[in-house]
């Protein structure tokens, strides 16, 4: 007898929902995990006393859009989430502008108060929502199952609703998203903080393809944004446990170094102190690059070599600060609640791309910042706050030097960036913590430091992530192995469907009752 039914190897956010719909199936399940403490990029630590640090994902939207956290009852094993609203604080930093505006879960809320700040685009934003809101949906739905090939063709169907246009709609789905915002905003305070979110997945405004990245921004408003009480680990932690009370087991600090491959068929794992455990089949929930070096070389395809993973994508500056932020626009509470999209114009993001295509890091970057110690009393002590601010776009290889050497110059630029919203946050820094692309190789085992596995560029989306032939959780060629994570279908973010669908596939081939 195999010591298990299914080992997974990693734990990140969607290995563990795999490894917990597979328990709860009835499986017998064993996760390995390198770290010392399961969740991956999903993770937090107290790294400063008093001062809890997420190592990667904070806000949790995509998830809520999910049945995840319901069917699995995570509710009942310590998660606990605490709404935002406002969802998003947009400002472009300018003392003598209208101000910032804000997204607020309530969408005519928002609307109304864009009016009331900028005539004519709380009615843009209407219009928006009201032409977009079907295809949002249709992606959530499209991501919630096993890719199949005609993606793109039922987004536009589904987008049009009765009489629709559906041709006129793939045209437009097809266009970089800086050109659709600007097709309905005419006040760029309003277009360039919704392309700056779009962002976040990684491509420009000015690339093709991509408006789909823009275009799910109605669902921001269904789902709301969240955070888990204690950290974004909060998510992971409560898998764990469901996991454990489900009959699995999870093993840290136990490096998978080979798959053990026997007739044709994966049958285990050999860990990087040599131990060797046993199952019917094993599930890859780390990169797909340490999938295929787990592998013999006549079970790694080609195109799994080639699949594209990019050169690094954002750096982030975690800050403890001794004080709360504060605002130049005064709107401090308000303002500290919601992601903030800090950007002035989408040139910015523009010329932080061209920086980033030229080998540097950018020198002036948009910014996300979040400051959830305003909803979350647990994550800094009282009056103080963690404040964590992403900025794109910051390449892995450097043209000149290394980030060894310019992790300080990069740092200082976020933060200069920043004072500009915030005037004074640098004098209340306690501790920090900076992650480049390089550390995000070496501590969170990202390749060239992409948060999101591989590109999310149309080339790798749907069934050709990671790529053709590998799109529905299967590794081709090799009976018993399965993939989950950012580097499968839908990709990136902290969402879980991927770590569902995988669940899917696996209890429906181990089980004979399939998916229920």
């Amino acid at each position: 007898m195999p010591d298990y039914d299914l080992i997974v190897m990693g734990a990140g956010h969607n290995a563990l929902i795999t490894a917990a719909y597979a328990a709860r199936a009835g499986l017998k399940v064993g996760v390995f995990e390198k770290r010392h403490m399961v969740g991956g990029a999903v993770s937090t630590e107290e790294l400063v006393p008093g001062y809890r640090f997420d190592y990667g994902g904070s806000a949790h939207i995509l998830i809520r859009l999910t049945p995840v956290v319901r069917e699995l009852e995570l509710s009942r094993f310590g998660l606990h989430y605490l709404e935002l609203d406002p969802l998003f604080h947009c400002y472009d930093g300018d003392e003598f502008g209208a101000g910032p505006w804000y997204v607020y879960r309530d969408a005519e809320r928002t609307a109304a108060e864009l009016d009331g700040l900028f005539p004519g685009q709380g009615e843009a934003y209407r219009r928006f929502l009201h032409d977009w809101t079907p295809m949002a949906e249709a992606v959530a739905e499209l991501f919630m199952s096993a890719p199949g090939p005609l993606e793109l063709g039922k987004m536009a169907m589904k987008s049009t609703g009765k009489g629709g246009d559906a041709a006129h709609n793939l045209a437009r789905i097809l266009r970089p998203y800086g050109e659709v915002a600007r097709e309905y905003f005419s006040e760029e305070r309003v277009s360039s903080p919704l392309s700056w979110m779009a962002a976040q997945s990684g491509p420009p405004p000015s690339d093709p393809l991509s408006a789909p990245f823009l275009l799910w921004h109605p669902l921001y408003h269904k789902g709301g944004v969240a955070r888990p009480k204690g950290g974004s680990g909060g998510l992971t932690r409560a898998l764990a446990r469901a996991i454990e009370a489900y009959g699995g087991e999870i093993h840290l600090n136990a490096a998978v170094q080979d798959i053990l491959i026997e007739g044709g068929q994966a049958a285990g794992v050999r860990l990087a102190g040599g131990d060797t455990y046993t199952a019917r089949a094993v599930v890859a929930g780390s990169h797909v690059l340490a999938a295929a070096d787990a592998l013999p070389d006549e079970y790694v395809p080609q195109a799994a070599r080639d699949v594209r993973v990019g050169n690094g994508f954002g750096l982030v500056l975690r800050l403890a600060l001794d004080g709360q932020v504060e605002y130049r626009h005064g709107q401090n509470e308000v303002g500290r609640t919601g992601l903030g999209l800090l950007v002035r114009d989408e040139r910015q993001i523009l010329r932080g791309y061209g920086e980033y295509l030229a080998g540097q890091p950018t020198t002036d970057p948009p910014i996300v910042a979040m400051s959830f110690s305003a909803v979350d009393d647990s994550l800094a002590p009282p009056g103080s706050d963690v404040l964590w601010l992403w900025a794109q776009y910051y390449p892995f290889e450097l043209a000149q030097g290394s980030w060894a050497t310019r992790t300080a110059e990069a740092r200082d630029y976020v933060l200069n960036a920043f004072e500009r919203y915030a005037p004074g946050t640098r004098d209340k820094i306690v501790g920090e913590l900076v992650q480049t692309p390089q550390w995000l190789n070496d501590h969170l085992h990202l390749p060239r430091g992409n948060v999101m596995h591989l590109e999310m560029t149309m080339d790798q989306m749907f069934s050709l992530r990671p790529w053709l032939g590998a799109g529905m959780y299967r590794w081709p060629g090799l009976k018993g192995l399965y993939l989950t994570g950012a580097s499968t279908h839908p990709g990136g973010g902290i969402m879980g469907a991927s770590g569902r669908n995988a669940a899917r596939v696996i209890v429906g081939d181990l089980t004979r009752r399939g998916w229920q």
